[in-house]
């Protein structure tokens, strides 16, 4: 049995779900991909909300693009190595 994949992740994510308004704009924004709006949950407002997926760059550009400043970006000084790689 082969290990399981990893992603290597230099940085994370604080989401205030409940200011996001559900706009998109940071998913698009996103250079390596690892947000996405959630499909059947909503915040306390009723909007589709981001999820961090492993992989985070911590370049700040959701944080950059949001009109609601929900994002909190933090950088690792040495990378992770997490679970959640393509099998």
């Amino acid at each position: 049995m082969s290990p399981a994949p990893t992603v290597r992740t230099r940085g994370t994510l604080v989401i205030d779900i409940d200011a996001c308004k559900g706009c998109d704009l940071c998913v698009d924004s996103c250079p390596p991909g690892v947000l996405v709006m959630t499909e059947h949950e909503t915040n306390a407002r009723g909007y589709r909300y981001p999820r961090l997926l492993a992989g985070c760059t911590g370049c700040q550009a959701c944080s950059q693009i949001c009109p609601d400043f929900v994002f909190q970006v933090y950088k690792y000084e040495t990378p992770l190595e997490l679970p959640g790689g393509p099998s």
